[in-house]
């Protein structure tokens, strides 16, 4: 009982030490957001800095009117483009994963097959923008490299071959049930943690997505909050850089550059550090069942 309970100790203090580990780097992101610039310059980052200020912050404030837009625009994209992803998605992981389907081999390895080569950069902008004329669209920042992966329907596809019973289909098929219905009322039910699972992870690429903003979108008023934060990043560089003279160099000098780029981290990342401990109970879950068994 005695070794049991002190290895018991040493597998929680490991795991605390690991949970640390994580939380470190957030707790120091939020804190160099607090610091004063020149206390940045001179000392570098500290958890306990020798001064402290909202300057970083009152400048985000200052662009307050751009940040909600950019909020609403990231908001919008992410839930359309998580629900559009999933119901993609999930309607073409069913079908493969019924063992009656014709041609699912070829279907499968043609899904595979978008794991291992793409288009190409420049051929991709040009069908998007040329072709189906996206740029400074909406459709921009939800369609290109993110409503579709290969790898989320092959995890889907293997979540419901291994853990949808075949008999209850088969019950369903006999009931005089659709196979609409079934997909809908059944099948859907319970694939709960796998869905969560990708939706989750939908969620995070639609959030963190900046690349599909950097080249499709030009105009300010499209901008997601990713694309604003990092072109108010790049004004401040830029102005740091740049020879104004008179006070106007003073002003631009003194920019809070290192907080800024903290508190920019903090008002990008805080929404989905909201979200994720609704998704948590099902990610593991999701995951693994889906992965391990496939």
């Amino acid at each position: 009982m005695k070794t049991n309970h002190m290895n018991q100790v040493f597998v929680h203090l490991i795991l605390i030490l690991l949970a640390a580990a994580c939380l470190f780097p957030f707790l120091l992101l939020i804190i160099s957001s607090l610091t004063q610039e020149q206390s940045i310059v001179r000392d570098g980052y500290s958890l306990f800095p020798k001064e402290w200020s909202f300057e970083a912050y009152t400048y985000l404030w200052n662009q307050s009117s751009s940040l909600v837009r950019a909020y609403g625009i990231t908001v919008m994209i992410t839930v359309v483009g998580t629900f559009a992803g999933l119901l993609i998605s999930s309607l073409l992981a069913y079908p493969l994963s019924r063992g009656d389907m014709p041609y699912r081999g070829l279907f499968s390895f043609l899904v595979f097959f978008t794991l291992l080569f793409n288009g190409g950069l420049v051929p991709t902008y040009l069908v998007f923008t040329e072709v189906f004329e996206m740029k400074n669209t909406l459709m921009a920042l939800i369609i290109p490299g993110l409503l579709t992966n290969g790898f989320f329907i092959l995890l889907i596809r293997s979540f419901f071959s291994t853990s949808i019973p075949v008999p209850i289909i088969e019950s369903a098929y006999m009931d005089g049930a659709t196979e609409f219905k079934i997909f809908y009322r059944i099948v859907l039910p319970l694939s709960l943690p796998i869905l969560a699972t990708i939706g989750l992870m939908l969620t995070i690429g639609y959030w963190n997505d900046w690349f599909n903003g950097l080249i499709y979108v030009t105009e300010p008023e499209l901008f997601s909050i990713q694309n604003l934060l990092n072109r108010m990043l790049s004004n401040i560089q830029f102005l740091q850089q740049t020879n104004i003279g008179g006070n106007n160099s003073t002003a631009a000098a003194s920019l809070p550059t290192n907080s800024v780029r903290m508190a920019m981290a903090v008002v990008g990342i805080l929404p989905i550090l909201c979200v994720y401990p609704f998704f948590q109970k099902y990610f593991v879950k999701g995951l693994t069942i889906g992965a391990v068994k496939g």
